[in-house]
């Protein structure tokens, strides 16, 4: 009785986006009381660094594994208008700017914030169509954990991703899901992925 117990960690605030949260949660559950001590935060400092102009972010966090559950996530995130804050393993920054480029337009700004607060701090803007590029210049980019800021969607992303929906419906009443989607990637630039699934839900596949 009487005792205090901390929860520390070396990678970042225990419990945002870490299981430290459960044992938080065992411990409210418990009826004990827990007591925040603030410090530094990856998301909170990567977006006072990035420029980009937004008054909100969706905090999401670590993405899938997986590519095929990585892409349905980031394509259920394509019209949010808040910057995303999604954080990443350096054995896995490849595989995430991948899932970007599969999704997004190459036009959003990417902002990535390595190894914050240490001594190989490295934070660099552009745009997503040459994130992968800046990845791949040098092998040292590949360590140290990230966290990726994307450019939210703007009122020309939707005006862009409307066009889209009304061309693939017209294609979609002549053609197959698979042609609906290769035309209307090719007239419209948008990603032959995100088409092809729409598609699909279009014809309730």
């Amino acid at each position: 009785a009487g005792e205090r117990v901390a929860l520390v960690s070396d990678a970042g605030t225990p419990a945002a986006s870490d299981p430290g949260a459960r044992i938080v949660d065992a411990v409210r559950e418990a009826g004990l009381r827990v007591l925040p001590l603030p410090g530094a935060s990856a998301s909170v400092t990567a977006l006072s660094a990035s420029g980009l102009v937004n008054d909100r972010f969706n905090f999401v966090g670590f993405l899938p594994a997986k590519a095929k559950q990585r892409e349905a996530a980031l394509q259920a995130l394509v019209r949010e208008p808040a910057t995303l804050v999604i954080y990443e393993a350096p054995h896995r920054i490849v595989d995430c700017v991948e899932g970007l480029l599969a999704v997004f337009e190459p036009t959003r700004q990417v902002v990535f914030a390595r190894e914050l607060t240490k001594l190989f701090e490295e934070v660099h803007r552009c745009p997503l169509s040459e994130a992968l590029a800046w990845v791949k210049a040098d092998q040292h980019r590949e360590r140290g954990e990230f966290v990726v800021l994307v450019e939210g969607a703007t009122l020309e992303t939707d005006a862009a991703d409307a066009e889209a929906e009304r061309i693939l419906q017209i294609l979609l009443t002549e053609c197959s899901v698979k042609q609906a989607a290769n035309l209307a990637a090719q007239i419209t630039g948008r990603k032959k992925n995100a088409l092809y699934e729409r598609a699909l839900q279009i014809r309730g596949e």
